[in-house]
């Protein structure tokens, strides 16, 4: 059969693990409770480490675990323990979106306290459309893409271990109790999970000259941030799961950041440096805090500017799938009765429907922009300008929505949703939206106002994208309906949105205030400082524009995936460093196969064991965060944190910490080798 020019290739036929053609109970009555309840609380707890730490545990996993758990008992199916997984974690996903910026109302001081109503509104509406925008890329992303999804994979091989039992049940379980243990080791403080410094350069100068013959020197000590691999067992998972080449694409980008750029600015900028500590001295006292505060103050802002380019270079690449995905949509629409002629396993929510939804939640956006522009806060600001104002929010926010919507689900499938950096993409539409409300004259806090909300929107529709993407690529694993998984998305994300307001009111009023040190909400605070940085005219522009022109000197050179260069020189070292390390381990496990001369059933099976225990490293840390996240928040009088079993010798606890990394690399090697030879 001919091919014209331009035509995409035949995708290859995947059987799952649930063939299209069986049919099993899926969508049930037990599923959806236990799944909303799970939205609920795990979304809750992850409300907590959030504003604490700036980071959220990924859901995916305990809401396997314990789904599997529960439905079990009742006799569920994998297709159910699918439906309930889906449900529960999209809570941690949209509680994600919310931390990471809704809190900027309260801390750049347009909110004097949160309203539950308008709360409520930003995270369904950002909720919802996340959903809707997912369901038409959801073929291009996940059948028609080839990206790996790391952590679906894992999520996928956890659900079919429980299924068979045996000996990959057996290997999940082993490696989710290391897992959970090694993090447990260290939250109470038995063991190092990390180790910094920072190496001085011997004083040195640097000598200019100009047209008249005359020198000036520039002298100053620099240095160099020495930060180790974290000792995560989930990062470890991630990097094993996608492999060497993805994992060290990502640890080029901290090479980046932390090898050139953060040394150069502490040796080229000390005036620069003085500004900072003047404003931040209270937070940093050596010189490791303050090449982390020049890491966040000058190379974010250029790893943003990366990002951008990475964006629109992902979306160029991509450009003849979701046109052709688009083109698929509207052809669906006019067509009748076309659903008969789709297998089970590729039926998604009509589209007609997806589209109306669309509109309805463009119009709910708009009003509600309109209110944040007319009642943010003092500012003379016309009828007229009010409407353009909340016009130009709403298209920025719906375009910035989709985009970035397909932007999250591409990078949840390169390196997975523990790792996707959707504030940095709400950075960029939040610059973006401040520009163009600046140019309409909506300034003030009435300005400041309606920029974090087309932020926040964005940011929690974007948090949803990612993990669904991320669960309906489980579900082509296993076998679910697409059109079930969405409509159960759209349930979480109803049930998650009506209360997960609630326990961030009860943290700020009651664990010291958001925005605090008890609360410090670091990307919350970021989008304050950006959104009253520009509306006020004080951005930092040159160095989002030089992260623009790398990002294109990588694109010119053809460098690979310059958008996860730029993604790991936002990250922090420790974590883009543990995934490589991870990747390396995945390395050594191929060349000893080959040195075993493995035939390739050997090789395969060796393949599979290492995915599985990779699954377990990652879903045991992931569950342990939650617990320990629980107890923490049940121990006010401690200052919500653990007891500390240090030993109190720190010579100790790090050589504990390098035993613990040192067996988790040999037991990662060597035991997905073990007993293929045999017969």
């Amino acid at each position: 059969m001919s091919t014209r020019p331009g035509d995409q290739p035949p995708v290859p036929q995947y059987t799952p693990f649930v063939p299209a053609d069986k049919i099993m109970t899926e969508f049930t009555l037990r599923a959806v409770l236990l799944g909303v309840v799970m939205a609920v609380v795990l979304g809750a707890a992850n409300a907590y480490i959030g504003l604490k730490a700036g980071l959220t545990v990924a859901a995916t996993f305990p809401a396997a675990v314990i789904g599997m758990a529960a439905l079990r008992m009742l006799g569920g199916s994998i297709l159910e323990e699918n439906m309930t997984r889906t449900i529960a974690s999209v809570g941690e996903a949209l509680v994600a979106g919310a931390i990471f910026t809704i809190p900027a109302f309260k801390i750049a001081g347009v909110w004097e306290e949160f309203n539950y109503i308008e709360s409520t509104a930003i995270m369904l509406v950002g909720g919802v459309l996340g959903v809707l925008f997912v369901v038409l890329l959801r073929r291009i992303l996940v059948e028609e893409s080839g990206l790996p999804f790391p952590e679906a994979v894992a999520c996928g091989e956890i659900h079919k271990a429980g299924q068979e039992g045996g000996a990959g049940a057996r290997m999940v379980l082993h490696s989710g109790l290391v897992g959970a243990l090694v993090l447990a080791l260290g939250e109470f403080q038995i063991i190092r999970t990390g180790w910094e410094g920072f190496l001085r350069f011997g004083r040195s100068a640097v000598k200019f000259i100009d047209h008249d013959n005359a020198f000036y020197t520039h002298a100053g000590q620099g240095g160099l941030a020495l930060t180790s691999p974290g000792i995560s067992t989930a990062l470890f998972g991630v990097g094993y799961i996608i492999g060497p080449e993805l994992a060290a694409i990502t640890f080029c980008g901290a090479l980046f950041a932390w090898g050139l750029l953060v040394p150069l600015i502490v040796y080229l900028d000390p005036s620069g440096l003085h500004g900072l500590l003047a404003t931040h001295g209270n937070l940093v006292t050596d010189d490791i805090g303050l090449a982390k505060l020049v890491f966040a103050s000058y190379v974010k802002p250029i790893a943003v500017g990366g990002m951008l380019v990475g964006a629109v270079s992902t979306l160029w690449k991509m450009k003849d799938q979701l046109i052709g995905g688009i083109r698929r949509a509207f052809t669906d629409i006019s067509r009748s009765g076309g659903a008969g002629d789709v297998p089970r396993t590729g039926r998604d929510v009509d589209f007609k429907t997806i589209f109306i939804g669309v509109g309805v939640g463009m119009i709910a956006m708009f009003c509600l922009y309109f209110y944040f522009i007319r009642h943010g806060g003092q500012g003379d600001i016309s009828l007229a300008r009010q409407i353009l104002g909340a016009l130009v929010s709403t298209l920025v926010m719906g375009f910035a929505g989709f985009i970035f919507a397909a932007i999250a689900g591409y990078l949840v499938g390169l390196i997975g949703s523990s790792n996707n950096p959707i504030s940095g993409l709400t950075l960029s539409t939040l610059i973006v939206a401040a520009l163009l409300l600046l140019v309409v004259g909506v300034k003030g806090n009435p300005g400041v106002t309606a920029v974090l909300g087309v932020a926040a929107v964005v940011c929690c529709s974007c948090g949803v994208a990612g993990d669904m993407m991320q669960d309906l690529k489980v579900g082509h694993i296993l076998g679910g309906t697409p059109r079930l998984m969405e409509i159960g998305e759209m349930i979480g994300v109803v049930a998650a949105a009506s209360v997960m307001i609630i326990p961030i009111m009860m943290l700020d009023k009651y664990g010291g205030g958001i925005g605090s040190d008890a609360l410090p909400a670091p990307q919350a605070g970021l989008m304050a400082m950006l959104a009253k940085g520009i509306v006020g005219g004080d951005m930092a522009w040159p160095l989002v524009i030089v992260g623009v022109f790398f990002g294109l000197a990588l694109l010119l050179i053809r460098a690979p995936a310059p958008m996860l260069i730029a993604v790991g020189m936002y990250l922090p070292f420790y974590s883009t460093a543990a995934i490589f390390v991870g990747g390396l381990a995945k390395v050594m496990t191929v060349r000893l196969r080959k040195r075993k001369n493995f035939t390739p059933q050997q090789a395969t099976t060796s393949e599979n064991k290492g995915i599985l225990l990779a699954s377990g490293l990652v879903a045991g840390e992931a569950l342990m965060a939650l617990v320990l996240t629980g107890i923490k928040a049940a121990r006010p009088a401690a200052g919500n944190t653990l007891p500390s079993l240090d030993p109190g010798i720190p010579l100790v606890a790090t050589g504990l910490g390098l035993a613990v990394f040192a067996l988790l690399m040999v037991y990662m090697i060597t035991t997905p080798l073990k007993g293929i030879g045999k017969s």
